[in-house]
């Protein structure tokens, strides 16, 4: 559904220099027409400074926006009528929660019949009935973060801009927020743009998710490919922890590949026209198995245990290779009991969950 979306916004060529420093690299992307992008990347990656170039804030130094085919690149931030959320919530501290979230139709001019539909619906929709009156002062860090969703959207903006939002939250009362944002996006239809630098955040809530680095944009696609099929080492890594084995001899093997790791042939589905003879396996831990004997038609290597981490219902176990390959697998922690430290065994994964990366960085 997603790929049948008009493009909203259109980002051509948008690069952004301060002094000498290239914030941003020649960054073309379509943002959809109701979908949930989040633009995901270790700090100082470009990011937000894009999200500001969007917002109006910050001008590009080359190159335009478009939306919906009018070049909106020199349109002031207030003539845009995006909604935002800012990392500090950004609340008046002398308005009451009902007048935080009627300020920008206050603004716009709405009939003060529209302002008390609008805004009551709002609150109810957010789960703020009952706090009308109070001030942020008096709120908790979620109903604030709730006051400020509840003002970026009570104008009907088609573009809501959220800034790393849940960055102040504590571990369960981001998970719930998080919720609640992924339930208003269905609600309003709203096309949201989320900054985050937390890789399981952004594969939770987006309906893509576009990863930079150094300014640029490395890969842009659907959450369960990005992490799946990543285009580089740098976002295999960076989207969860992975294992890494240096093959040698790859070639391709009819609509696959294969690759040597010591002495065990390693099975790819996927080709290795665009890799090379030198490439890396990559594989995620929690796709990797712990057998005492290797298990037909998959790929297999022995290894040492070295230790385990409890984690509850998973366990990790650290495991070396004959040549000194670290490796991890997760597994559900009742089927592991066997598997002790010392103990030499077989690590083995389908070959359709394994993929090759160049192996340079």
């Amino acid at each position: 559904m997603d790929e049948a979306r008009a493009a909203e916004i259109t980002a051509e060529g948008i690069g952004k220099t301060f002094g000498a420093f290239r914030a941003l690299k020649d960054l073309s992307l379509d943002i959809r027409r109701g979908e949930f992008l989040t633009l995901l990347g270790p700090s100082g990656s470009g990011k937000t400074t894009f999200l500001m170039i969007l917002a109006g804030f910050v001008d590009p130094s080359e190159g335009r926006l478009m939306m919906n085919g009018k070049d909106i690149t020199n349109i002031p931030a207030e003539d845009r009528s995006y909604g935002m959320v800012f990392q500090g919530y950004a609340l008046f501290p002398h308005l009451t929660v009902e007048q935080n979230i009627a300020f920008p139709l206050k603004v716009r001019r709405r009939t003060p019949s529209d302002i008390k539909r609008r805004v009551g619906a709002m609150i109810e929709r957010v789960g703020l009935g009952g706090h009308e009156k109070k001030l942020p002062a008096k709120l908790s860090g979620g109903q604030q973060q709730r006051v400020a969703l509840a003002r970026a959207l009570v104008f009907g903006p088609s573009v809501l801009l959220l800034d790393e939002p849940f960055s102040a939250l504590d571990k369960n009362l981001r998970a719930m927020m998080q919720e609640e944002v992924k339930r208003l996006h269905q609600e309003t239809g709203t096309t949201f743009v989320f900054v985050t630098h937390d890789q399981s955040e952004a594969l939770a809530l987006s309906s893509r998710v576009a990863i930079f680095n150094h300014g640029e944009l490395l890969q842009i696609g659907k959450p369960q490919d990005v992490y799946e099929r990543p285009a580089s080492r740098f976002v295999a890594e960076f989207l969860g922890e992975i294992n890494l084995l240096p093959l040698e001899h790859v070639s391709r093997n009819g609509s696959g590949a294969t690759g040597r790791f010591e002495d065990r042939a390693i099975i790819f589905d996927q080709t290795a026209e665009k890799i090379g003879h030198e490439a890396v396996a990559a594989i995620r831990p929690e796709h990797m198995h712990l057998t005492e004997t290797p298990p037909a038609g998959c790929n297999a290597i022995t290894c040492c245990v070295e230790g385990t981490t409890y984690l509850g219902a998973l366990t990790k176990y650290h495991l070396k290779t004959k040549t000194g390959t670290q490796i991890a697998v997760s597994m559900p922690t009742a089927a592991m009991s066997s598997f002790h430290p010392q103990k030499d065994v077989w690590v083995s994964w389908p070959t359709r969950e394994g993929f090759l990366l160049p192996a340079g960085k």
